[in-house]
């Protein structure tokens, strides 16, 4: 995050069927072309960057999992933001919660 970004970290709701088939054909989580917050809808039409969070996993012997997807992107109306899938909702989590607005740069 840099000075420019303000901090959200609120869950979205990502557009249903539209998750990149290639990306979870790989164990991936799949981007969405667009998603809802705040009951405003975005869509997602560059993808600036992205990025994976990993964490040890104790009981594999230490082995690395990526918990976390990040992408950097642009809406159609020019806002830039960060998003992020976890790819295992922790226990007693909803489901819903797998997608979330971590930051929206400051135009």
């Amino acid at each position: 995050m840099t000075p420019n970004d303000e901090f959200v970290s609120e869950a979205i709701k990502p557009d249903r069927g539209t998750g990149d088939a290639a990306a979870m054909a790989s164990g991936r989580p799949g981007l969405p072309s667009g998603f809802t917050w705040r009951d405003h809808h975005y869509c997602i039409v560059e993808v600036l960057e992205d990025w994976k969070v990993s964490e040890a996993e104790d009981h594999r012997g230490g082995e690395r999992y990526y918990r976390k997807h990040f992408w950097r992107i642009r809406t159609e109306g020019g806002d830039v933001m960060t998003i992020y899938a976890v790819r295992h909702v922790k226990t007693g989590e909803s489901p819903k919660k797998r997608w979330w607005l971590y930051s929206i740069e400051k135009r």
